[in-house]
């Protein structure tokens, strides 16, 4: 059975959208979205705010209440039953995060055992047919195909196959 590695955070979970309405709602300002192509959606609030946003992402609980990308939970109930499915998380940056992406996922694709979860520190450890992430810096040692996520801080890295959405992902990967 082939395996798909997908990525959570901006790939099935949305923890950008949670902040920017956070951040309406907070400071009643918006973003700016040119600034989030460098890299990091991060860097799309103002400099002034980026330490609340950076300690927010920090917090225990950010993890835990995140939206969910449209179509991920009904697309990824499909290729598990196709593929070897497993999510993995580079979760270590954020260590309150550990605790909330296990119940996060629990809650939103409870058809995923825990041995089918990955939180890890790199992602160079995991192997795979296919990968579907939304950093460059994730599929670059990836052995398998790599397949970029349209997120924000993306939207001008070329070379890869890219997937815009969940049911762009069930025409390639449930064909």
């Amino acid at each position: 059975m082939e395996r798909i590695i997908i990525d959570m955070d901006e790939v099935i979970a949305d923890p950008m959208g949670d902040m920017i309405d956070w951040y309406k709602k907070e400071y009643g300002g918006d973003v700016d979205w040119d600034k989030m192509l460098v890299g990091s959606w991060l860097k799309g609030f103002p400099e002034h705010h980026q330490a609340a946003i950076q300690e927010r992402l920090l917090s225990p609980g950010f993890f835990r209440h995140l939206p969910v990308i449209e179509d991920s939970v009904d697309v990824l109930k499909e290729l598990n039953k196709k593929y070897e499915v497993f999510i993995v998380s580079a979760a270590m940056e954020f260590p309150n995060s550990l605790k909330d992406k296990l119940e996060w996922l629990g809650d939103h694709f409870p058809f995923l055992t825990w041995k089918q979860i990955a939180l890890t520190g790199s992602k160079d450890l995991v192997y795979g047919d296919y990968m579907i992430d939304d950093h460059v810096k994730n599929l670059k040692g990836f052995k398998g195909k790599p397949y970029i996520y349209t997120a924000a801080h993306n939207l001008e890295v070329t070379g890869y196959d890219r997937i815009n959405s969940w049911k762009e992902a069930a025409d390639i990967f449930l064909k």
